[in-house]
Protein backbone atom coordinates (compact mmCIF):
# COMPACT_ATOMS: atom_id res chain seq x y z
CA UNK A 1 0.00 0.00 0.00
CA UNK A 2 0.89 3.51 -0.63
CA UNK A 3 2.45 5.71 2.76
CA UNK A 4 3.19 9.30 2.39
CA UNK A 5 6.70 9.31 2.70
CA UNK A 6 7.81 6.42 0.74
CA UNK A 7 9.81 8.36 -2.48
CA UNK A 8 11.88 6.89 -4.92
CA UNK A 9 14.53 9.21 -7.09
CA UNK A 10 13.78 12.52 -5.04
CA UNK A 11 17.85 14.08 -6.20
CA UNK A 12 19.62 16.16 -2.39
CA UNK A 13 18.74 19.35 -4.65
CA UNK A 14 15.19 18.53 -5.17
CA UNK A 15 15.50 16.92 -1.00
CA UNK A 16 16.90 20.58 -0.10
CA UNK A 17 13.91 22.04 -1.29
CA UNK A 18 11.10 20.35 -0.07
CA UNK A 19 12.81 20.67 3.54
CA UNK A 20 12.67 24.40 2.48
CA UNK A 21 8.89 24.98 1.76
CA UNK A 22 8.11 22.33 4.84
CA UNK A 23 10.29 24.98 7.36
CA UNK A 24 8.26 27.72 5.95
CA UNK A 25 4.94 26.26 6.41
CA UNK A 26 5.85 26.59 10.05
CA UNK A 27 8.05 29.61 10.10
CA UNK A 28 6.30 31.88 8.16
CA UNK A 29 3.46 33.44 10.11
CA UNK A 30 0.64 35.05 7.49
CA UNK A 31 -0.24 38.96 8.13
CA UNK A 32 -4.07 39.16 7.81
CA UNK A 33 -3.61 42.85 6.86
CA UNK A 34 -2.18 41.71 3.84
CA UNK A 35 -5.17 41.14 1.23
CA UNK A 36 -2.56 38.02 -0.91
CA UNK A 37 -2.18 36.57 2.69
CA UNK A 38 -5.55 36.30 3.77
CA UNK A 39 -7.36 33.14 2.98
CA UNK A 40 -9.52 32.91 0.18
CA UNK A 41 -11.59 30.46 -1.42
CA UNK A 42 -11.98 30.38 -4.91
CA UNK A 43 -13.53 27.25 -7.22
CA UNK A 44 -11.39 24.35 -6.07
CA UNK A 45 -11.06 25.36 -2.00
CA UNK A 46 -7.96 27.77 -0.69
CA UNK A 47 -4.53 27.46 -2.83
CA UNK A 48 -1.27 28.44 -2.14
CA UNK A 49 2.44 28.21 -1.09
CA UNK A 50 4.49 28.48 2.38
CA UNK A 51 6.93 30.11 0.36
CA UNK A 52 5.00 32.79 -0.68
CA UNK A 53 3.28 33.10 2.72
CA UNK A 54 0.20 32.12 1.37
CA UNK A 55 -0.42 28.17 2.65
CA UNK A 56 0.92 28.31 5.86
CA UNK A 57 0.05 26.41 9.69
CA UNK A 58 -1.89 29.49 10.39
CA UNK A 59 -4.03 29.12 7.20
CA UNK A 60 -5.00 25.68 7.70
CA UNK A 61 -5.70 26.50 11.71
CA UNK A 62 -7.68 29.10 10.99
CA UNK A 63 -9.57 26.95 8.13
CA UNK A 64 -9.71 23.82 9.80
CA UNK A 65 -11.39 25.84 13.34
CA UNK A 66 -13.78 27.75 10.96
CA UNK A 67 -15.26 24.36 9.29
CA UNK A 68 -15.27 23.36 13.11
CA UNK A 69 -17.42 26.20 13.68
CA UNK A 70 -19.67 25.77 10.65
CA UNK A 71 -20.67 22.14 11.54
CA UNK A 72 -21.59 23.59 14.92
CA UNK A 73 -23.96 26.05 13.37
CA UNK A 74 -25.06 24.05 10.23
CA UNK A 75 -26.07 20.97 12.96
CA UNK A 76 -23.84 18.58 11.22
CA UNK A 77 -22.97 15.93 13.71
CA UNK A 78 -21.86 12.90 11.68
CA UNK A 79 -18.34 12.01 10.66
CA UNK A 80 -15.99 14.57 8.87
CA UNK A 81 -13.73 12.19 6.32
CA UNK A 82 -10.21 13.49 6.22
CA UNK A 83 -8.11 13.31 3.20
CA UNK A 84 -5.01 14.49 1.19
CA UNK A 85 -2.61 14.22 -1.36
CA UNK A 86 1.15 13.51 -1.98
CA UNK A 87 1.92 17.20 -2.47
CA UNK A 88 5.43 18.03 0.33
CA UNK A 89 2.61 20.03 2.21
CA UNK A 90 -0.24 17.73 2.32
CA UNK A 91 1.13 16.15 4.89
CA UNK A 92 1.90 18.92 7.75
CA UNK A 93 -2.30 20.55 6.55
CA UNK A 94 -3.48 17.01 7.22
CA UNK A 95 -1.94 17.15 10.51
CA UNK A 96 -2.67 20.18 11.48
CA UNK A 97 -6.40 20.24 10.18
CA UNK A 98 -6.59 16.39 12.43
CA UNK A 99 -5.14 18.14 15.56
CA UNK A 100 -7.64 21.11 15.71
CA UNK A 101 -10.76 18.91 14.51
CA UNK A 102 -9.87 16.64 17.35
CA UNK A 103 -9.50 19.22 19.84
CA UNK A 104 -13.03 20.49 18.77
CA UNK A 105 -14.46 16.56 19.25
CA UNK A 106 -15.46 15.81 15.76
CA UNK A 107 -15.37 12.18 14.67
CA UNK A 108 -12.98 12.58 12.34
CA UNK A 109 -12.21 9.30 9.70
CA UNK A 110 -8.39 9.07 7.89
CA UNK A 111 -7.56 6.32 5.97
CA UNK A 112 -6.18 3.06 7.08
CA UNK A 113 -2.32 3.09 7.62
CA UNK A 114 -1.78 6.90 5.97
CA UNK A 115 -2.44 6.25 2.77
CA UNK A 116 -3.04 8.92 0.23
CA UNK A 117 -6.75 9.51 -0.52
CA UNK A 118 -7.79 11.08 -3.54
CA UNK A 119 -11.26 13.71 -3.47
CA UNK A 120 -13.43 10.98 -5.33
CA UNK A 121 -13.39 8.50 -2.94
CA UNK A 122 -13.97 11.17 -0.11
CA UNK A 123 -17.35 12.06 -2.06
CA UNK A 124 -18.14 8.49 -1.79
CA UNK A 125 -17.68 8.03 1.61
CA UNK A 126 -19.75 11.09 2.25
CA UNK A 127 -22.48 9.99 0.11
CA UNK A 128 -22.30 5.90 1.50
CA UNK A 129 -22.16 6.94 5.04
CA UNK A 130 -25.16 9.75 4.32
CA UNK A 131 -27.26 7.33 2.39
CA UNK A 132 -27.09 4.11 5.45
CA UNK A 133 -27.24 7.56 8.28
CA UNK A 134 -29.39 9.74 7.63
CA UNK A 135 -29.40 11.79 10.55
CA UNK A 136 -25.77 11.45 11.06
CA UNK A 137 -24.41 13.95 7.89
CA UNK A 138 -20.89 13.33 7.35
CA UNK A 139 -18.81 15.76 5.45
CA UNK A 140 -15.61 16.27 3.73
CA UNK A 141 -12.12 17.68 3.95
CA UNK A 142 -9.83 17.44 1.33
CA UNK A 143 -5.94 18.41 1.27
CA UNK A 144 -4.83 18.96 -2.50
CA UNK A 145 -3.89 21.38 -4.17
CA UNK A 146 -5.01 19.48 -7.47
CA UNK A 147 -2.63 19.76 -10.53
CA UNK A 148 -0.80 22.25 -9.38
CA UNK A 149 3.19 22.64 -8.66
CA UNK A 150 5.26 20.91 -6.43
CA UNK A 151 5.52 23.76 -4.29
CA UNK A 152 2.06 24.84 -3.75
CA UNK A 153 -0.42 23.20 -1.18
CA UNK A 154 -4.12 23.23 -0.95
CA UNK A 155 -7.04 22.41 1.24
CA UNK A 156 -11.44 21.94 -0.18
CA UNK A 157 -14.40 21.61 1.83
CA UNK A 158 -17.10 19.09 1.02
CA UNK A 159 -20.24 19.56 2.50
CA UNK A 160 -23.26 16.86 3.51
CA UNK A 161 -23.75 16.34 -0.58
CA UNK A 162 -20.44 15.07 -1.04
CA UNK A 163 -19.14 17.84 -3.29
CA UNK A 164 -17.35 21.19 -2.94
CA UNK A 165 -19.23 23.35 -1.11
CA UNK A 166 -20.99 26.26 -2.65
CA UNK A 167 -20.11 30.08 -2.17
CA UNK A 168 -22.30 30.87 0.59
CA UNK A 169 -20.54 27.88 2.59
CA UNK A 170 -17.08 28.71 1.62
CA UNK A 171 -17.89 32.60 2.01
CA UNK A 172 -19.04 31.40 5.54
CA UNK A 173 -15.95 29.34 6.22
CA UNK A 174 -13.39 32.32 4.29
CA UNK A 175 -14.44 35.01 6.76
CA UNK A 176 -14.76 33.11 10.03
CA UNK A 177 -11.23 32.08 8.95
CA UNK A 178 -9.58 35.36 8.50
CA UNK A 179 -10.70 36.52 11.98
CA UNK A 180 -8.92 33.50 13.54
CA UNK A 181 -5.81 34.41 10.82
CA UNK A 182 -6.38 38.04 12.16
CA UNK A 183 -5.93 37.21 16.02
CA UNK A 184 -2.87 34.97 15.18
CA UNK A 185 -5.11 31.81 15.58
CA UNK A 186 -4.65 32.59 19.30
CA UNK A 187 -8.31 30.94 19.21
CA UNK A 188 -8.09 28.01 17.61
CA UNK A 189 -8.21 24.31 19.54
CA UNK A 190 -5.75 21.99 19.10
CA UNK A 191 -4.77 18.73 20.71
CA UNK A 192 -0.90 17.13 19.70
CA UNK A 193 -0.76 14.96 16.67
CA UNK A 194 -0.45 11.35 18.81
CA UNK A 195 -3.48 12.12 20.89
CA UNK A 196 -5.41 13.35 17.51
CA UNK A 197 -4.56 10.30 15.48
CA UNK A 198 -5.45 8.50 18.81
CA UNK A 199 -8.78 9.71 18.49
CA UNK A 200 -9.48 9.26 15.02
CA UNK A 201 -10.85 6.48 13.22
CA UNK A 202 -9.32 4.52 10.36
CA UNK A 203 -11.72 3.83 7.13
CA UNK A 204 -10.48 1.92 4.20
CA UNK A 205 -11.40 4.21 1.26
CA UNK A 206 -10.16 2.26 -1.22
CA UNK A 207 -11.61 -0.57 -0.23
CA UNK A 208 -14.96 0.52 0.49
CA UNK A 209 -14.89 2.31 -3.02
CA UNK A 210 -13.30 -0.48 -5.07
CA UNK A 211 -16.29 -2.34 -3.51
CA UNK A 212 -18.63 -0.13 -4.79
CA UNK A 213 -17.71 0.28 -8.63
CA UNK A 214 -19.26 -1.86 -10.08
CA UNK A 215 -22.13 -0.01 -8.69
CA UNK A 216 -21.41 2.60 -11.42
CA UNK A 217 -19.56 1.05 -13.94
CA UNK A 218 -19.43 -2.19 -15.93
CA UNK A 219 -16.88 -4.27 -14.18
CA UNK A 220 -17.95 -7.01 -16.01
CA UNK A 221 -17.98 -6.06 -19.49
CA UNK A 222 -14.19 -5.03 -19.29
CA UNK A 223 -12.78 -8.17 -17.96
CA UNK A 224 -14.97 -10.19 -20.53
CA UNK A 225 -13.02 -7.55 -23.44
CA UNK A 226 -9.24 -8.95 -22.52
CA UNK A 227 -8.45 -5.24 -22.74
CA UNK A 228 -4.86 -4.51 -21.86
CA UNK A 229 -4.91 -1.20 -19.75
CA UNK A 230 -2.39 1.09 -18.51
CA UNK A 231 -2.90 3.62 -15.82
CA UNK A 232 -0.47 6.73 -14.60
CA UNK A 233 -1.26 8.25 -11.36
CA UNK A 234 1.09 10.76 -12.00
CA UNK A 235 2.69 10.30 -8.68
CA UNK A 236 -0.54 10.85 -7.24
CA UNK A 237 -3.89 9.53 -4.88
CA UNK A 238 -4.94 7.23 -7.65
CA UNK A 239 -1.90 5.17 -7.19
CA UNK A 240 -3.28 2.74 -4.25
CA UNK A 241 -6.50 2.17 -6.13
CA UNK A 242 -4.81 1.02 -9.40
CA UNK A 243 -2.86 -1.40 -7.61
CA UNK A 244 -5.67 -2.63 -6.08
CA UNK A 245 -7.44 -2.86 -9.19
CA UNK A 246 -4.45 -4.30 -11.07
CA UNK A 247 -4.44 -6.62 -8.54
CA UNK A 248 -7.93 -8.38 -9.53
CA UNK A 249 -8.20 -11.35 -12.05
CA UNK A 250 -9.30 -10.21 -15.13
CA UNK A 251 -8.84 -6.94 -15.32
CA UNK A 252 -5.74 -6.62 -16.81
CA UNK A 253 -4.15 -3.09 -15.71
CA UNK A 254 -0.78 -2.42 -15.99
CA UNK A 255 0.22 0.83 -13.40
CA UNK A 256 3.23 2.19 -15.52
CA UNK A 257 4.22 4.50 -12.81
CA UNK A 258 4.77 3.57 -9.10
CA UNK A 259 6.79 6.45 -7.74
CA UNK A 260 5.86 8.73 -5.20
CA UNK A 261 8.14 11.83 -4.32
CA UNK A 262 7.06 15.65 -3.41
CA UNK A 263 9.08 16.78 -5.85
CA UNK A 264 7.00 15.16 -8.78
CA UNK A 265 10.70 15.03 -10.18
CA UNK A 266 9.60 12.07 -12.41
CA UNK A 267 7.30 14.12 -14.36
CA UNK A 268 8.12 15.54 -17.72
CA UNK A 269 7.40 19.76 -17.63
CA UNK A 270 4.48 21.48 -19.00
CA UNK A 271 4.20 22.96 -21.86
CA UNK A 272 5.85 26.44 -20.12
CA UNK A 273 8.43 24.71 -18.62
CA UNK A 274 7.14 23.81 -15.18
CA UNK A 275 6.44 20.68 -13.59
CA UNK A 276 2.77 20.38 -13.21
CA UNK A 277 0.91 17.28 -13.32
CA UNK A 278 -2.35 18.46 -15.32
CA UNK A 279 -3.27 15.00 -17.32
CA UNK A 280 -5.14 16.78 -19.91
CA UNK A 281 -2.06 18.07 -21.12
CA UNK A 282 0.01 16.34 -23.95
CA UNK A 283 3.78 17.21 -22.42
CA UNK A 284 2.54 16.37 -18.75
CA UNK A 285 1.60 13.24 -20.52
CA UNK A 286 4.57 12.45 -22.17
CA UNK A 287 5.83 9.63 -20.15
CA UNK A 288 2.21 7.77 -20.67
CA UNK A 289 2.08 8.75 -24.38
CA UNK A 290 5.73 7.13 -25.30
CA UNK A 291 4.35 3.97 -24.31
CA UNK A 292 0.68 4.09 -25.28
CA UNK A 293 1.32 1.42 -27.94
CA UNK A 294 1.98 -1.43 -25.09
CA UNK A 295 -1.70 -0.87 -24.72
CA UNK A 296 -5.48 -0.88 -25.82
CA UNK A 297 -6.17 2.08 -24.09
CA UNK A 298 -4.12 3.65 -20.77
CA UNK A 299 -5.52 6.60 -18.97
CA UNK A 300 -4.15 8.96 -16.31
CA UNK A 301 -5.00 11.06 -13.17
CA UNK A 302 -4.15 14.49 -11.63
CA UNK A 303 -2.24 14.06 -7.76
CA UNK A 304 -6.38 14.10 -6.06
CA UNK A 305 -7.41 12.11 -8.97
CA UNK A 306 -10.36 14.21 -9.78
CA UNK A 307 -9.38 14.37 -13.86
CA UNK A 308 -8.92 12.23 -16.39
CA UNK A 309 -6.65 12.17 -19.01
CA UNK A 310 -7.94 9.20 -21.73
CA UNK A 311 -4.88 7.72 -24.32
CA UNK A 312 -5.66 5.50 -27.12
CA UNK A 313 -3.55 4.24 -30.14
CA UNK A 314 -4.38 8.51 -31.52
CA UNK A 315 -3.11 10.02 -28.49
CA UNK A 316 -4.13 11.82 -25.71
CA UNK A 317 -7.94 13.19 -26.31
CA UNK A 318 -9.32 16.34 -26.27
CA UNK A 319 -11.40 16.59 -22.59
CA UNK A 320 -13.98 18.13 -24.57
CA UNK A 321 -13.76 15.62 -27.40
CA UNK A 322 -13.98 12.72 -24.36
CA UNK A 323 -16.75 14.18 -22.53
CA UNK A 324 -19.05 14.11 -25.45
CA UNK A 325 -18.13 10.42 -26.23
CA UNK A 326 -18.72 9.54 -22.28
CA UNK A 327 -22.40 11.22 -22.95
CA UNK A 328 -23.53 9.68 -26.07
CA UNK A 329 -22.43 6.69 -24.79
CA UNK A 330 -23.92 6.38 -21.27
CA UNK A 331 -27.11 7.73 -22.79
CA UNK A 332 -27.57 4.74 -25.16
CA UNK A 333 -25.95 2.23 -22.64
CA UNK A 334 -28.16 3.01 -19.30
CA UNK A 335 -31.27 1.32 -19.44
CA UNK A 336 -32.33 2.22 -16.31
CA UNK A 337 -31.63 5.93 -16.35
CA UNK A 338 -34.96 8.16 -16.29
CA UNK A 339 -35.73 9.69 -19.59
CA UNK A 340 -36.15 13.15 -17.71
CA UNK A 341 -32.46 13.04 -16.74
CA UNK A 342 -30.92 16.05 -17.36
CA UNK A 343 -27.09 16.53 -18.74
CA UNK A 344 -24.73 19.37 -17.09
CA UNK A 345 -21.75 21.41 -19.05
CA UNK A 346 -20.31 24.36 -18.30
CA UNK A 347 -20.08 27.49 -20.23
CA UNK A 348 -17.31 27.04 -21.96
CA UNK A 349 -17.41 23.32 -22.70
CA UNK A 350 -17.84 21.98 -26.27
CA UNK A 351 -20.87 23.18 -28.17
CA UNK A 352 -20.49 19.26 -29.54
CA UNK A 353 -22.05 18.48 -26.24
CA UNK A 354 -25.21 20.27 -27.04
CA UNK A 355 -25.73 18.08 -29.80
CA UNK A 356 -25.18 15.08 -28.79
CA UNK A 357 -27.42 16.01 -26.04
CA UNK A 358 -29.82 17.15 -28.37
CA UNK A 359 -29.69 14.14 -31.03
CA UNK A 360 -30.48 11.54 -27.85
CA UNK A 361 -33.43 13.59 -26.89
CA UNK A 362 -32.11 15.14 -23.66
CA UNK A 363 -32.57 18.50 -22.05
CA UNK A 364 -28.80 20.93 -21.75
CA UNK A 365 -28.02 21.99 -18.23
CA UNK A 366 -25.46 24.41 -18.58
CA UNK A 367 -23.87 26.55 -15.78
CA UNK A 368 -21.10 28.96 -15.02
CA UNK A 369 -17.57 27.41 -14.61
CA UNK A 370 -17.06 25.50 -11.35
CA UNK A 371 -18.03 22.11 -10.89
CA UNK A 372 -20.27 22.94 -7.72
CA UNK A 373 -22.56 23.98 -10.04
CA UNK A 374 -23.26 20.16 -10.61
CA UNK A 375 -23.49 19.26 -7.14
CA UNK A 376 -27.13 19.59 -6.75
CA UNK A 377 -28.12 17.98 -9.57
CA UNK A 378 -26.53 14.84 -8.89
CA UNK A 379 -27.06 14.87 -5.48
CA UNK A 380 -30.64 14.83 -6.18
CA UNK A 381 -30.16 12.68 -9.20
CA UNK A 382 -31.76 14.88 -11.57
CA UNK A 383 -28.75 15.25 -14.22
CA UNK A 384 -27.20 11.95 -15.17
CA UNK A 385 -23.87 13.46 -16.25
CA UNK A 386 -21.68 16.73 -15.30
CA UNK A 387 -18.74 17.74 -16.86
CA UNK A 388 -16.02 20.49 -17.36
CA UNK A 389 -13.97 21.43 -20.27
CA UNK A 390 -11.05 20.36 -17.54
CA UNK A 391 -11.51 16.98 -17.80
CA UNK A 392 -13.51 16.37 -14.72
CA UNK A 393 -16.74 14.95 -14.71
CA UNK A 394 -19.23 12.19 -12.90
CA UNK A 395 -22.17 10.53 -13.43
CA UNK A 396 -25.02 8.22 -11.71
CA UNK A 397 -24.52 4.77 -10.98
CA UNK A 398 -26.13 2.55 -13.37
CA UNK A 399 -29.40 2.71 -11.38
CA UNK A 400 -29.61 6.18 -11.76
CA UNK A 401 -28.84 7.28 -7.97
CA UNK A 402 -25.69 9.29 -7.14
CA UNK A 403 -22.29 8.16 -7.37
CA UNK A 404 -20.11 10.77 -6.66
CA UNK A 405 -20.87 14.58 -6.36
CA UNK A 406 -16.99 15.88 -6.75
CA UNK A 407 -15.45 15.37 -9.98
CA UNK A 408 -14.40 11.08 -10.14
CA UNK A 409 -11.14 10.79 -12.60
CA UNK A 410 -11.00 7.24 -11.56
CA UNK A 411 -14.46 6.59 -12.72
CA UNK A 412 -14.34 7.94 -16.49
CA UNK A 413 -11.01 6.25 -17.40
CA UNK A 414 -12.76 2.91 -16.30
CA UNK A 415 -15.85 4.14 -18.70
CA UNK A 416 -13.28 4.50 -21.25
CA UNK A 417 -12.91 1.04 -21.04
CA UNK A 418 -16.10 -0.22 -20.53
CA UNK A 419 -17.10 2.02 -24.07
CA UNK A 420 -14.22 0.28 -26.10
CA UNK A 421 -15.21 -3.05 -24.44
CA UNK A 422 -18.71 -2.36 -25.31
CA UNK A 423 -18.73 -1.02 -28.76
CA UNK A 424 -15.36 -2.09 -30.32
CA UNK A 425 -14.44 1.20 -31.02
CA UNK A 426 -11.63 3.43 -29.48
CA UNK A 427 -12.34 6.36 -27.65
CA UNK A 428 -10.92 8.70 -30.32
CA UNK A 429 -12.45 6.49 -33.24
CA UNK A 430 -16.08 7.20 -31.24
CA UNK A 431 -15.44 10.84 -31.37
CA UNK A 432 -15.03 10.42 -34.82
CA UNK A 433 -18.78 8.85 -35.63
CA UNK A 434 -19.78 12.18 -33.49
CA UNK A 435 -18.02 14.42 -35.83
CA UNK A 436 -19.74 12.90 -38.99
CA UNK A 437 -22.96 13.47 -37.38
CA UNK A 438 -22.65 16.94 -36.12
CA UNK A 439 -19.90 18.50 -37.50
CA UNK A 440 -15.91 19.19 -36.69
CA UNK A 441 -15.50 22.02 -34.05
CA UNK A 442 -12.40 23.73 -33.41
CA UNK A 443 -11.44 25.09 -29.82
CA UNK A 444 -9.52 27.61 -28.50
CA UNK A 445 -8.57 29.46 -25.13
CA UNK A 446 -6.35 32.29 -24.88
CA UNK A 447 -5.48 34.72 -22.35
CA UNK A 448 -5.18 38.65 -22.95
CA UNK A 449 -3.98 41.67 -20.25
CA UNK A 450 -6.58 43.23 -18.29
CA UNK A 451 -6.52 45.85 -16.04
CA UNK A 452 -8.01 45.69 -12.54
CA UNK A 453 -10.65 47.95 -13.30
CA UNK A 454 -10.92 45.86 -16.75
CA UNK A 455 -11.73 43.11 -14.49
CA UNK A 456 -14.09 44.52 -12.46
CA UNK A 457 -16.53 45.19 -15.38
CA UNK A 458 -16.50 42.11 -16.76
CA UNK A 459 -18.85 41.56 -12.97
CA UNK A 460 -21.17 44.46 -14.82
CA UNK A 461 -21.56 43.30 -17.79
CA UNK A 462 -25.44 43.04 -19.13
CA UNK A 463 -26.40 41.37 -22.25
CA UNK A 464 -27.26 44.70 -23.28
CA UNK A 465 -24.13 46.19 -23.60
CA UNK A 466 -23.72 44.07 -26.79
CA UNK A 467 -24.87 46.46 -29.75
CA UNK A 468 -23.40 44.07 -32.70
CA UNK A 469 -25.83 41.96 -34.61
CA UNK A 470 -23.69 39.77 -35.68
CA UNK A 471 -19.87 37.71 -35.05
CA UNK A 472 -17.69 36.56 -37.56
CA UNK A 473 -20.26 36.60 -40.45
CA UNK A 474 -23.09 34.94 -38.34
CA UNK A 475 -26.45 36.34 -36.75
CA UNK A 476 -25.80 36.49 -32.78
CA UNK A 477 -28.57 33.85 -31.47
CA UNK A 478 -27.70 34.84 -27.62
CA UNK A 479 -25.80 36.86 -25.49
CA UNK A 480 -25.32 35.42 -21.98
CA UNK A 481 -24.45 36.85 -18.35
CA UNK A 482 -25.91 34.37 -16.39
CA UNK A 483 -26.07 30.53 -17.28
CA UNK A 484 -28.97 29.06 -18.83
CA UNK A 485 -29.52 26.18 -16.74
CA UNK A 486 -29.62 27.62 -13.55
CA UNK A 487 -29.47 31.46 -14.17
CA UNK A 488 -26.28 31.94 -12.21
CA UNK A 489 -24.12 34.98 -12.71
CA UNK A 490 -20.93 33.44 -14.92
CA UNK A 491 -19.17 36.56 -14.20
CA UNK A 492 -18.47 37.51 -17.75
CA UNK A 493 -20.27 36.96 -21.17
CA UNK A 494 -20.92 34.79 -23.73
CA UNK A 495 -21.76 35.11 -26.96
CA UNK A 496 -23.23 32.35 -29.71
CA UNK A 497 -24.34 31.85 -33.21
CA UNK A 498 -25.11 28.94 -35.13
CA UNK A 499 -21.89 28.26 -36.09
CA UNK A 500 -19.52 29.28 -33.34
CA UNK A 501 -18.96 31.35 -29.69
CA UNK A 502 -17.10 32.88 -27.90
CA UNK A 503 -16.79 33.37 -23.49
CA UNK A 504 -14.38 35.65 -22.01
CA UNK A 505 -13.80 35.94 -18.12
CA UNK A 506 -11.73 37.09 -16.28
CA UNK A 507 -8.53 35.25 -14.48
CA UNK A 508 -9.09 35.50 -10.23
CA UNK A 509 -5.48 35.62 -9.69
CA UNK A 510 -4.08 37.63 -12.43
CA UNK A 511 -3.97 40.74 -14.53
CA UNK A 512 -5.91 38.44 -17.48
CA UNK A 513 -9.09 37.64 -18.82
CA UNK A 514 -9.45 34.00 -20.76
CA UNK A 515 -11.53 33.54 -24.01
CA UNK A 516 -12.64 30.65 -24.61
CA UNK A 517 -13.75 30.23 -28.67
CA UNK A 518 -15.24 27.47 -30.58
CA UNK A 519 -15.79 27.13 -34.57
CA UNK A 520 -18.02 24.63 -36.38
CA UNK A 521 -16.66 26.26 -39.67
CA UNK A 522 -12.91 25.78 -39.31
CA UNK A 523 -9.31 27.31 -37.92
CA UNK A 524 -9.47 30.52 -39.76
CA UNK A 525 -13.27 31.17 -38.72
CA UNK A 526 -12.31 30.35 -35.38
CA UNK A 527 -9.50 32.83 -35.38
CA UNK A 528 -11.84 35.64 -36.74
CA UNK A 529 -13.92 34.78 -33.80
CA UNK A 530 -11.35 35.17 -31.28
CA UNK A 531 -9.97 38.38 -33.23
CA UNK A 532 -14.01 40.18 -33.20
CA UNK A 533 -14.35 38.44 -29.78
CA UNK A 534 -11.43 41.07 -28.45
CA UNK A 535 -12.78 44.00 -30.54
CA UNK A 536 -16.17 43.71 -29.11
CA UNK A 537 -14.49 43.77 -25.78
CA UNK A 538 -12.66 46.32 -25.66
CA UNK A 539 -15.63 48.26 -26.61
CA UNK A 540 -17.49 47.59 -23.36
CA UNK A 541 -14.87 47.22 -20.81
Amino acid sequence: MLLWGHYQNTQNEDACVIQNLLDAFYAIKPDASVAAQRVAFGTSGHRGSALKSTFNEWHILSIAQAVADYRAQANIGGPLFLGQDTHALSQPAWETALQVLAANNIDVRIAAGGEVTATPLVSRAILSFNASEPAGQADGLIITPSHNPPEDGGIKYNTPDGGPADSDVTGWIEQRANEYLHNGCTDVKRLDISTARTQAQEYDFVAEYIAQLGQVVDLQAIRNSGLKLGADPMGGTALPVWQALGAEAGMNISVVNQQVDPAFAFMPPDHDGRIRMDCSSTAAMANLLKVRDQFDIAFGNDPDADRHGIVDSAGLMNPNHFLCVCVDYLLTHRPHWSATLKVGKTLVTSSMMDRVVQANNRELYEVPVGFKWFVPGLFNAELAFGGEESAGASFLTLNGKPWTTDKDGIVLCLLAAEIMAVTGLKPSEYYARLVQQHGNPVYRRIDAPATPAQKAAFKQLTADRIQASQLAGSDITAVHTRAPGNGAAIGGIKVCTEQGWFAARPSGTEDIYKIYAESFVGEEHLGQLINEAQSLLSAVL
